[in-house]
């Protein structure tokens, strides 16, 4: 059995201020609030205000005049309105995956004592959240909820919660980490089913185990197969977590961190679109960001598809990764 992970007692700087009222387009509210209502298959709106049209040939697109910042910004989220429509359209299609992270110029997502207190600025902070309210589940693993006891939240951008999820194949988490006991929105902590016993005795102990028609709760998911051997390393299948994720309807799933997970997922051929996001901070040596699979010569080094956003003073990278 691995040692179990405690959250780090550290101290966590103050959050980066929210984004002044310039920092965005006078109409770019008013378009958030009509793609949470995509998201949330809300068509209570008067035609009349309704800022985006569906289509079959073009998926969710923008209808009428719209600034130039606003239109880019639509465009980074249009892929996660057609997966959610196509997923209305054909139940049965598989789950879809985006990814965000995070890193500096030289490539590091934290220190070398695991401190990611703020590589990437407020923008993207901001942009991080949007993420969340457009999915259905946020997935993290034990490494990142042990070192920074995160709360998974949409608390900068309106919009819904989602369901948060904690990959701990070998039940390494202690149970005491917030988002256990926060009830801020529903969590799930996905195990190997060998050691699903183990994390719900610890979350018993704690007493925020399952939820009620008032609260939200943790659920511990015993996940067969998820381990391919008994580590270390820890060498699970996201394809078995996706699936067990898709029987509790969540098929629309942002994996947020850390470094270790996305790369898990990206090396898998598991995720549909990346968001990489590059700070102009130099960590010098740390926790690596995304890794991918070593190649010898450059020919078949993959080069997806990929457009460029500006994000305060970083630069985001969105990668097609399914094109």
């Amino acid at each position: 059995m691995p040692a179990m992970l405690k959250p780090l007692q550290v101290k966590s700087p103050t959050e980066p201020a929210a984004l002044a009222p310039g920092d965005l387009p006078a109409d770019w509210p008013d378009l958030w609030a009509q793609i949470l209502k995509v998201r949330q298959d809300d068509a209570s709106a008067p035609q009349r205000q309704k800022r985006l049209a569906h289509s079959r040939q073009q998926g969710w697109t923008l209808n009428g005049p719209c600034s130039e910042r606003s239109a880019n910004l639509f465009a980074l989220y249009k892929p996660l309105l057609d997966a959610r429509q196509s997923h209305k359209d054909l139940p049965d299609s598989p789950p879809w995956l985006v990814a965000q992270l995070g890193q500096s110029l030289d490539g590091f997502v934290a220190t070398e004592t695991g401190d990611s207190y703020y590589v990437t600025g407020p923008h993207s902070l901001v942009h991080l959240h949007r993420l969340r309210a457009l999915c259905d589940a946020v997935l993290v693993g034990a490494g990142t909820v042990a070192i920074d006891n995160p709360q998974l939240t949409t608390r900068r951008v309106p919009g819904p919660n989602p369901v948060r999820v904690v990959l701990d194949p070998d039940a390494r988490l202690d149970g005491s980490s917030s988002l256990f006991s926060d009830r801020q929105s529903s969590t799930l902590w996905l195990c190997d089913a060998r050691y699903a016993a183990i994390a719900s005795e610890r979350l018993a102990s704690t007493g925020c185990m399952g939820s009620t028609s008032e609260q939200a709760g943790t659920d511990v998911v015993a996940v067969e197969g998820l381990l391919q051997n008994d580590g270390p390393p820890c060498q699970y299948l996201p394809n078995r977590v996706t699936a067990a994720l898709a029987k509790r309807g969540l098929r629309l799933v942002f994996v947020e961190g850390g470094g270790v997970t996305v790369s898990r997922f990206f090396r898998s051929n598991a995720l549909n679109r990346l968001h990489l996001v590059v700070a102009p901070v130099l960590i010098g040596q740390g926790r690596r960001g995304l890794q991918a699979t070593a190649h010898e010569v450059m020919a078949d080094c993959p080069r997806p598809p990929a457009r460029m956003l500006i994000l305060g003073d970083d630069l985001l990278w969105d990668l097609d990764l399914r094109a």
